[in-house]
């Protein structure tokens, strides 16, 4: 035999060598859950190791994340329910807590990444991404109130704005929203491809978010649905996204793969609630190694195209010197 690949493999110095993917600090982004109060640090029962945080602490958080190299952020709001209401009004009034936690990590870090998440559902007292009326959710209806928090975002200090909602138009409402006031410098991440999966539980249970009635189906993608993918793609970046993302990760590589074969923009995964939960349950019952089980997650991201990885792991993996 004069080919045998196993001559690459006979070492670690030379397996390194030839290694073909790569992840490190760069690629990651650290998802962290805030509420009101002070002093505040709970743990999401559901995701053992992540927590809601104050703002006070969240800061503490950040700060211990950037001195390990990580230093991009999504923010997530935990509403008291008396807040909530059919418009999601809260979700763009002054001084509102997830106004407050960007202005004060980008006033503490101004060097750190914060990327925030625009859709209604955090707020609504229906728990949908859309005004509901008469059981429907309105997608036009809807973009307006999409927009308001899109600015206030981008007021507040955002560096990305992620609009994850999948309402029909929002990337180009969004995107003409910043422009004409002055945030032509503020990128969109648009959750191009987010399917209406069950791997989304222990988020919402974080946030409690969770729909009042019914489900997700008529904006989410349908998850049999491959090549409606490139559709959402070239709609969002037609109107002006900056990333495309797929949620989730781990059931989707074959859709991170599809939509980086046929775009120039960057594609963002995100490695959700639900398989970082699977994870932790199998570790917890001596079932795999999280080591080599968490960066073989990571990595499959990355090999299929992904530059940008959400994943509730950040933390831990640059903590454990994982990567």
């Amino acid at each position: 035999m004069l080919q045998r690949p196993r001559r690459n493999r006979k070492s670690e110095v030379i397996r390194q060598m030839v290694q073909e993917t790569h992840v490190s600090a760069a690629n990651l982004i650290f998802p962290l859950f805030i509420v009101e109060g002070a002093n505040q640090k709970t743990e999401v029962s559901s995701m053992p190791g992540i927590y809601r945080y104050s703002i006070d602490n969240l800061l503490r958080e950040v700060e211990s994340c950037m001195k390990l190299g990580l230093k991009s952020f999504d923010l997530f709001p935990n509403i008291d329910e008396a807040l909530k209401d059919q418009y999601a009004t809260e979700s763009h009034r002054d001084g509102n807590l997830y106004l407050r936690a960007i202005s004060a990590v980008k006033k503490e870090f101004p060097e750190a990444c914060v990327v925030t998440d625009v859709a209604m559902d955090p707020y609504s007292s229906d728990g949908h991404d859309g005004i509901v009326q008469n059981g429907e959710i309105l997608n036009d209806e809807t973009l307006e109130v999409l927009g308001k928090m899109a600015l206030a975002h981008a007021r507040a200090g955002a560096d990305i704005i992620a609009p994850s909602d999948m309402m029909d138009g929002r990337v180009g409402y969004i995107r003409n929203v910043l422009d004409d006031n002055g945030f032509t410098g503020v990128s969109i991440m648009s959750y191009t491809a987010k399917y209406a999966s069950a791997f989304y539980g222990p988020f919402r249970d974080a946030l409690n978010s969770a729909p009042k009635f019914g489900d997700k189906k008529s904006y989410q993608m349908n998850p049999a649905n491959q090549r409606e993918a490139l559709i959402e793609a070239e709609l969002d970046e037609a109107e002006g996204a900056d990333f495309l993302m797929v949620k989730p990760g781990l059931p989707y590589l074959d859709v991170i793969k599809l939509l980086k074969d046929n775009t120039e923009l960057p594609i963002a995964a995100y490695n959700v609630s639900g398989e970082y939960a699977m994870i932790k349950a199998a570790v917890q019952n001596g079932w795999l190694n999280e080591q080599r089980s968490v960066t073989e997650v990571l990595l499959s991201f990355r090999r299929a195209g992904a530059s940008a990885i959400l994943t509730y792991h950040a933390k831990e993996v640059l903590e454990n010197k994982w990567l």
